[in-house]
This record gives structure tokens, C-alpha cells and sequence, in this order.
């Protein structure tokens, strides 16, 4: 197999097994850094990322469902792509058009990845009562969002806590200890069963995002937008 090597400057070498490998690279950096504005600045940036956040949330739900409807892998079949990106685009369209509806999809995508999350603890299988109670959750999350009037923090939680999953999840996709196919089911646990480093770095890398736009929004105000219709 040949090598391409790739010199950063004089200390740095990166030796990479194929063509492919120097992709790979580059787009774990692109979400590194990603991730890090995600992170450290969400709050700040949600207004860009409602629309982009519902359109994953969107894909993952979609693609999602039709696995625990089929019995087909994550992804698996060019159905689950297609209802996917289906479910992708109206989730992008009513977070984009209505501040409101995105909010509560915003909120809906957080309680959704905790019921899941914690069906998670005792399989990493999605299962028809898995995606059950991450509806469930997803409802009751984003009705206590909005009724509660506790937007801004559950945005600065989810964002430090969705931006050091990415930071994670890119070490960890780029190292091989967690498959693609892995992220459309539970990527946290997979990581947990790998090691409790890997938790624990997710864990600071979301305590120190969490407390850097606490402390940088004090006097910030994110002024609803009108309705684009």
C-alpha cells in the first residue's frame, strides 16, 4: 500500500496509509473545529445552527425510524437514506421559517438522545421501545422547554454537550474505535464500553463549554427572529 506523507512545517510529519487517509484528516479537522464552535459558542451561533441541527436531527430520526420498522441495519438500505433526507429537509425548512418550531425540535432532538441514551444503557440495539420512550422524552423535553420559558439554558446545555460529542466522535472515528454506522445508534456508549477516558474527556470538554458561555452571555440576548412567512 502506498504512503503519502504529508510535512506540516519541520516538526510535524503525517504519514497516511492511502489517498483516502489525507480525507479523512481533513474533514476530522473540519469537524474538530466544528465542534469546538459548537461547544464553546453556541448560544451565540444558534440562530445558524437551529436550521442545520434540525436537518441532522431530521436524518438521524428518519433513517432511525426505518430501522425499527424494517429490522434493516442503520443506513442500510437506499430507503432509510431517502425518508431520511426527506425528514431532513422539513425539519431544516420549519426550524428555518418558524423560530418557534425549531426551538421545540431543538429541544424535542435533546430529549429524544436521553431516552435513547438511557434505553442505550442496557443494549446498544435500537428496538421499537427504545425509539418509543426517545419520542417520548422528545415530547415531554420540548413542551417543558418552551412552557418553562428555559430556552437559553437547555441551547447552552445541548450545545456544549452536542459540540464535545463531535470533538470526541472525531478522535474516535479517525482512530477506528467507533464505526460510522455506530453514530445512528448510540456513539456515547460505544465509547464509554471503549474506555471511561473517552467519557470523562467529554465530560470536561462539555463542564468547560458549558461554563465558558455562561460566563460569555451574561448580557447576551438572542432577539427571536420574525417570521420568515
Amino acid at each position: 500500500m502506498t504512503l503519502h506523507t504529508c510535512v506540516l512545517g519541520r516538526n510535524f510529519i503525517i504519514i497516511l496509509e492511502d489517498a483516502m487517509g489525507f480525507e479523512v484528516f481533513c474533514m476530522t479537522m473540519i469537524a474538530l473545529l466544528i465542534g469546538m464552535a459548537i461547544a464553546f459558542n453556541g448560544y451565540r451561533l444558534f440562530l445558524i445552527l437551529l436550521p442545520i441541527w434540525g436537518f441532522f436531527f431530521g436524518f438521524a430520526l428518519g433513517a432511525q425510524t426505518m430501522t425499527v420498522l424494517f429490522g434493516t441495519g442503520f443506513l442500510a438500505t437506499a430507503t432509510s437514506w431517502v425518508v431520511g433526507f426527506i425528514v431532513a429537509l422539513v425539519f431544516a425548512a420549519l426550524s428555518y421559517l418558524f423560530y418557534f418550531i425549531g426551538v421545540a425540535l431543538f429541544a424535542g432532538s435533546i430529549g429524544y438522545a436521553i431516552g435513547v441514551g438511557l434505553m442505550g444503557l442496557f443494549s446498544l440495539d435500537l428496538t421499537i421501545l427504545t425509539w418509543i420512550v426517545g419520542i417520548v422524552f422528545a415530547i415531554v423535553v420540548a413542551g417543558a422547554t418552551i412552557l418553562l420559558n428555559i430556552q437559553k439554558w437547555v441551547i447552552i446545555l445541548a450545545t456544549s454537550m452536542g459540540g464535545a460529542a463531535v470533538i470526541i466522535g472525531s478522535f474516535l472515528f479517525v482512530l477506528g474505535i467507533v464505526e460510522p454506522a455506530d453514530f445512528g445508534t448510540n456513539a456515547v456508549k460505544a465509547a464509554i464500553s471503549n474506555s471511561w477516558w473517552w467519557f470523562l474527556g467529554w465530560l470536561v470538554l462539555a463542564v468547560l463549554g458549558f461554563a465558558a458561555q455562561v460566563a460569555t452571555t451574561k448580557t447576551f440576548v438572542l432577539e427571536e427572529p420574525e417570521p420568515v412567512l
